[in-house]
């Protein structure tokens, strides 16, 4: 449970600590875009540069990166043994029944590997470098057009924000239960797969217990301060736009143009 990162945030005074999150939070979406129009090795490349720049601007260290890329390795290596051996291509290196390996699959399983890690690296530099609730007061200001739609935003930010917020101490909770049921001869690891499920009710149970008198103290603790939404509501976290945000998101727009011009070059 330690190498779940989701929701955390570790405090710092970089470059990047300091942008809005707004900012970063385009930047985020717009690179899952961008990364697909990288269509050879040099337009990775670009993009390994760029995201290990981002990285290094952070200055958090790599590990914490590579924590985040862990519980994700067997999505990852299921996508990539998937497109190397269902992929067909010209120069076939093995074939039997359905299932083939190219030169073509490789290189486009290759490539599916850094779109995984290089999407999971910019969304942990996020994560890492923005308060849980920032983050979800960015959404909400980012959303705040649905508005005009009748779309509770507010509410929307609101479960958010509580999401974020909770989500390392659940982990902390589930931790100190497992630690709990060690202390009293509990092994996971011990049996078949069906044994393995089994022995992860004794954490469910009081983990759900723990969750719902969790939300029961925070529904009081917002009634008894009389909480009524979001109409009228002013917020103590103000979000500033600087300079350094407008940069952030020119940085990504001539990483866009660059590849675009780079695949009708090489095109």
């Amino acid at each position: 449970m330690n190498s779940m990162l989701m929701g955390r945030y570790i405090p710092g005074n970089s470059l990047i600590h300091k942008m809005d999150p707004r900012s970063k939070l385009l930047v985020m979406l717009a690179f899952i875009v961008v990364i697909f129009l990288a269509h050879d090795w040099l337009g990775y490349l670009i993009l390994l540069i760029y995201t290990f720049l981002g990285v290094g601007l952070s200055k958090i260290s790599l590990s914490y990166f590579l924590k985040g890329l862990r519980p994700m390795v067997g999505l990852i290596l299921f996508t990539v043994i998937f497109q190397m051996v269902l992929t067909p291509g010209q120069h076939q290196l093995f074939h039997f029944w359905i299932f083939q390996i190219s030169v073509e699959s490789m290189i486009n399983a290759v490539y599916i590997f850094f779109r995984f890690v290089l999407i999971i690296f910019m969304s942990t530099i996020l994560t890492l470098t923005t308060p849980p609730l920032t983050l979800a007061d960015g959404i909400e200001t980012g959303l705040s057009p649905l508005k005009k739609l009748k779309i509770p935003v507010h509410e929307l930010g609101l479960m958010l924000s509580i999401s974020l917020r909770f989500i390392p101490t659940l982990m902390d909770d589930t931790t100190m239960i497992m630690n709990a049921q060690k202390a009293r001869g509990m092994d996971f690891g011990e049996g078949n797969l069906v044994q393995k499920i089994k022995s992860v009710i004794p954490i469910l149970i009081p983990l759900f217990v723990s969750s719902f008198r969790r939300a029961d103290d925070l529904a009081i603790a917002m009634e008894s301060r009389g909480y009524q939404g979001g109409d009228g509501r002013t917020k103590y976290r103000q979000l500033k736009w600087s300079a350094r945000d407008t940069g952030l998101i020119v940085s990504i727009v001539f990483i866009a143009g660059l590849l675009i011009l780079w695949s009708k070059i090489s095109g």
